[in-house]
């Protein structure tokens, strides 16, 4: 199965509609919250270019998606020559198959086509969500050993830095 990470913008309207089908485990709603508001917060966004979504297609199929964002949509903990990664989901009947490893791995490359200025990325991830912060650790991502309170416990900081 051939996976890539595009632009949100390049999907035909037949893989939009196909991603607004997409659901995480209820579980995991309070970590990356649901498409619907992920797609919300790209579409309805007053600055352009601060914001874009990426959809992972296997075969042609959305089967995850994710956002980044820049200044000034920044959130206050995140280096200005960064992105940072935002609402990371894999479908429900997706995961455990490699998607979100698929995601990371191809999100440098396609940060620095979006934004060839960065230095690196950056994320917030709840200390509690374990398999989230496996992920990025066994993906190169970095704790910054900082932790601060967030909306549901308390959050680490990490970076990916090219």
């Amino acid at each position: 199965m051939e996976t890539r990470l595009v632009p949100y913008e390049t999907l035909s309207l037949v893989q939009k509609q196909q991603l607004d089908t997409l659901q995480v485990h209820p579980e995991q709603l309070a970590y990356s919250g649901d498409i619907y508001c992920a797609l919300n917060s790209l579409l309805v966004n007053p600055n352009p270019g601060a914001i874009k979504g990426f959809a992972l297609l296997a075969d042609d199929l959305p089967v995850a998606f994710l956002l980044l964002k820049r200044p000034p949509c920044l959130p206050h903990w995140a280096d200005e020559h960064s992105a940072t990664l935002h609402a990371l989901q894999v479908d429900r009947h997706q995961q455990g198959r490699g998607f979100g490893k698929a995601c990371l791995q191809a999100l440098p490359a396609a940060a620095l086509e979006a934004w060839p200025q960065i230095k690196g990325l950056e994320l917030s991830v709840d200390a509690d969500n374990v398999a989230a912060m496996g992920l990025y650790l066994r993906t190169g991502w970095v704790d910054s050993g900082e932790a601060y309170k967030g909306r549901i416990g308390y959050e680490r900081r990490l970076a990916l830095v090219f």
